[in-house]
């Protein structure tokens, strides 16, 4: 009893207590933000050790990529840029984009890569106000802050040049993914949900079987973004991050073995995370008691297209509420819908089971290749959309 009572405050309620503690220490900061700004040196984010973490755990891709920023102008902010990997752009097979969570990178794509980009054109993109993306100040209002990050998501595949594609999105960038093929049905091929977040209609209390902590915490945290303790806990922010999850690293020691997987993937969340929360202000705005959207997909997935196939992954583990698969079953019951458990994964699941998350990505992109007999022509362009004078010189060595 004694092991188990020890166990649960050291791996459960320290690093929540801890978590809450951080947060309640941001209103105290931004309080004495304005006496000086010797503040800001709490905060270790730095822009080149973001790109350079970034490019040491890329080195374990073995498809040669090409680094650049994408310009796609006043879409939030006044010049909003938007960093993107490209892997296999000769390839003239349909274009699969993949889409990031909350608080994620292009570089935790680095178990998938390889695989995904085998036969096809790869696109990796941090979303706008995510990881080395521009960061403006989003809508409070959360149907048009999200409309911002969905036009972000048009304005960046005009710049591309892509015609038609295949969109992956994970968790937010699910959510995004879906709002996207709404509003642009003639781009999207295929869907691919991997543990999507925001589909539901959050249900009433009394449904739900929540325990009491849980509720208390979520209470607790409602008025800050996220992530907000990741800043607040500045230089011990990468430990931060390893305390909470320690199955984050583990998950890429196959890749990175354990030693750099605890370096490394710790130090670029943080990088990540540590900026202005510009998006994760935007996914506050969005979300509900954080598990729910405020405008949720059930109600506007009878809007979209029929005719697009849509595969919806998760991990048996996750937390997330897997009734996405009992509203696209009735609201899409016409149309291609394939749904895939990955026994063992977490809501992490392109990384907790990443053999079989790219095997089951590969298969619904065939499938969607098997529905054209004409190449597909959404190639990218040699040069245009990228805006070469903003590939940093240490980017440009892998294009």
């Amino acid at each position: 009893m004694f092991q188990y009572i020890s166990n649960y405050f050291s791996s459960i309620l320290i690093p929540t207590l801890t978590f809450v503690i951080l947060h309640y220490f941001t209103v105290f900061f931004n309080s004495l933000y304005w006496l000086s700004p010797s503040w800001l040196s709490w905060n270790k984010y730095s822009e080149g050790m973001l790109r350079t973490l970034e490019k040491r755990i890329l080195q374990f891709v073995k498809t040669s990529y090409r680094g650049c920023y994408v310009d796609i102008g006043p879409v939030v902010g006044p010049a909003d840029k938007i960093w993107t990997l490209s892997f296999n752009t000769n390839s003239k097979n349909m274009p699969l984009v993949l889409i990031q969570g909350l608080g994620a990178g292009v570089a935790l794509w680095c178990l998938n890569i390889d695989a995904l980009a085998a036969t096809r054109p790869v696109y990796a993109f941090d979303l706008l106000g995510f990881a080395r993306s521009s960061r403006p100040d989003f809508d409070n209002d959360s149907v048009e802050a999200e409309r911002q990050m969905v036009r972000s998501i048009e304005e960046w595949r005009k710049e591309m040049n892509l015609t038609e594609f295949i969109i992956l999105g994970h968790s937010l960038g699910g959510f995004l993914a879906a709002s996207y093929s709404i509003s642009y049905p003639r781009r999207v091929k295929h869907i691919i949900l991997s543990d999507p977040w925001g589909f539901p209609e959050k249900p009433s209390d009394n449904a739900q079987t929540i325990p009491l902590w849980v509720k208390t915490l979520s209470y607790i945290i409602q008025p800050f973004n996220p992530l907000a303790g990741v800043r607040v806990a500045g230089p011990f922010g990468p430990w931060f991050i390893n305390k909470l999850r320690p199955d984050i690293s583990k998950k890429y020691s196959s890749a990175l073995n354990e030693y750099l997987a605890d370096e490394l993937i710790p130090q670029y969340i943080y990088q990540c995370n540590s900026q202005y929360p510009s998006g994760e202000s935007a996914f506050h705005t969005m979300m509900y008691n954080f598990g729910w959207a405020k405008n949720p997909i059930v109600r506007r997935i009878d809007k979209l297209d029929q005719k697009i196939p849509i595969t919806l992954l998760y991990g048996s583990r996750s937390w997330i509420d897997h009734s996405a698969e009992d509203i696209l079953k009735v609201k899409r019951s016409d149309s291609y819908f394939k749904l895939q458990v990955v026994h063992g994964a977490g809501h992490h699941v392109y990384a907790d089971k990443p053999e079989a998350f790219n095997q089951i990505v590969v298969e619904a992109c065939n499938y969607t290749d098997s529905l054209k007999n004409t190449p597909s022509l959404a190639i990218m362009p040699p040069i245009e959309g990228c805006n070469e004078s903003d590939i940093p010189e240490s980017d440009k060595s892998v294009m």
